[in-house]
């Protein structure tokens, strides 16, 4: 296994091979063993190369805590998982596979599931070997994970990381609506769309096809006002007291904009509703412009393009398309705009205005590999991450790509279960944010904290997990 120094936000920080010298020697050894099998198999099984991107797009956002029910011959219990993973850890991947797979001790197509992975039926009946190359996938995400660092477990110790730390990394997503769920409004709106996944009304092809599909939507996640929370007025509080070194926010609200973080602090990963700019003329406006437009459903056009075609006489004149034109125009013309009979040529209509959120298929702006890479890395003290479940790449590999010894807390309603974090605070947000001030004995108000006493609780089997609640005043 061959480890790369370029980050892992723009490639792999593992390069996958699969997987090592040693598993490779024990693939040969299997094969001579199952001739028969792998020559009944020729003709019908993919290329290597397709086969490892196959299990690799399988894996892409699997979750790493996953345990199946089954023969306990092909499945690991929970106990066996983790002594599976602590043993690799201790004596490294090389002298792992000599006492497991070359040991005999456990089958790959078994030890895949110590991993988190649930083998696909594509390979059920075939031989052990077949595993091989999604047990390495497996063993290289388990490497490549962060390990806890065994000195900070308490509530009292991150009380002490915050009074001390002066470059706090922040990774935050709050308030936004959870589209991928089917128990809500937006998903069920999805449906006459469409659309197989909910997650497709955010893809920046379909918006090339047809923004129409987008628009139908926006106004169910446009931000609704300008008032933060206290979770926004805590990190504003990090920034006065000089302990910020940058909030990356996946929120799309701009609301940390309105909570006063600073241009210089802010990293907006995924855009926001700020701005938008016409994918024809690249113009740009405030997003407020188009808010009129989006909250009655329509697709909002550029006025400046609408100001040059009204040069033209008479208005709406056919124009040969060009065969090699460059940028948004070259895009499909959809059924969305005014079309011709004519394949030749289209009517000249104004460019769409897109709000600058970044869409699946979209590169994060630059800004935040940029900062991260070339100036956070070596000055960052604390991460606190909050409110967010770490699932979208690659903000999810932020918290990896960090120097290992800095300290991580990890803050929201529901733990993370493939980062292993210092610290996990459970519960709402502002309720816990509100319960580290106290205890600092900063002055923290805001018009939103709940009133009443917050109780800490220690979840039970954890060392370093809490759950905090509001006592309602009697």
């Amino acid at each position: 296994m061959e480890v790369l120094q370029e980050s892992p936000l723009k490639a792999p920080a593992v390069e996958v091979v699969p997987v090592s010298s040693r598993l490779d020697s024990v693939d040969g050894e299997k094969r001579e063993e199952n001739q028969h099998d792998a020559s009944s198999l020729e003709g019908d099984e993919p290329d290597d190369d397709d086969q490892l991107s196959l299990y690799e797009d399988m894996l892409d956002g699997m979750p790493d805590e996953v345990t199946w029910e089954g023969d306990p011959a092909d499945v690991c219990t929970v106990e066996e998982s983790i002594a599976f993973r602590k043993r690799l850890r201790l004596v490294g991947e090389d002298q792992f596979i000599s006492e497991t797979l070359e040991a005999r001790t456990v089958s790959a197509r078994k030890l895949c599931t110590a991993f988190g992975i649930k083998p696909p039926p594509l390979l059920d009946g075939q031989p052990d070997h077949k595993y091989y190359p999604l047990l390495g996938l497996g063993i290289t995400r388990e490497l490549r994970k962060r390990m806890k660092l065994p000195q900070y477990n308490t509530i009292d110790d991150a009380v002490d990381l915050l009074r001390k730390s002066k470059n706090i990394i922040i990774s935050t997503s709050l308030g936004i609506p959870d589209f991928r769920s089917k128990d809500t409004g937006l998903y069920s709106q999805l449906q006459h769309l469409g659309l197989s996944d909910p997650q497709e009304v955010f893809d920046i092809s379909v918006f090339w096809e047809d923004p129409s599909i987008f628009y139908s939507v926006a106004k169910d996640i446009l931000p609704s006002t300008r008032k933060f929370s206290p979770t926004h007025a805590f990190i504003k509080l990090l920034q006065d007291k000089g302990k910020l070194l940058t909030n990356f926010t996946q929120n799309i609200d701009n609301l940390e904009s309105h909570a006063g973080i600073l241009p210089e602090k802010l990293i907006q990963c995924h855009g926001s509703f700020a701005t938008a700019t016409c994918v024809e003329c690249e113009y740009q406006v405030k997003g407020e412009e188009i808010f009129n437009d989006i909250k009655a459903g329509r697709v909002p056009r550029c006025d400046r393009c609408i100001r040059t075609l009204r040069q033209y006489k008479p208005f709406g004149i056919k124009r040969k398309r060009s065969a090699n034109r460059l940028g948004p125009s070259k895009k499909k013309r959809q059924s969305y705009g005014d079309s011709t009979d004519d394949e030749d040529y289209d009517v000249p209509i104004a460019g769409v205005m897109k709000p600058d959120i970044t869409f699946f298929g979209e590169d994060l702006p630059a800004n935040f590999h940029n900062r991260l890479v070339q100036h956070d890395k070596d000055l960052v003290d604390l991460v606190l991450v909050i409110g967010t479940s770490l699932k979208v790449a690659p903000v999810s590999e932020v918290s990896g790509f960090l120097p290992p010894e800095t300290p991580q807390i990890y803050i929201s309603r529901e733990p993370c279960q493939h980062i292993d974090f210092d610290i996990d605070m459970l519960g709402e947000c502002d309720t816990i944010v509100t319960e580290l001030c106290r205890r600092l004995e900063w002055d923290f108000q805001h018009e939103m904290i709940k009133e009443g006493s917050i109780d800490v609780q220690m979840d039970e089997g954890y060392d370093s997990r809490y759950s905090f609640k509001v006592q309602s005043a009697s």
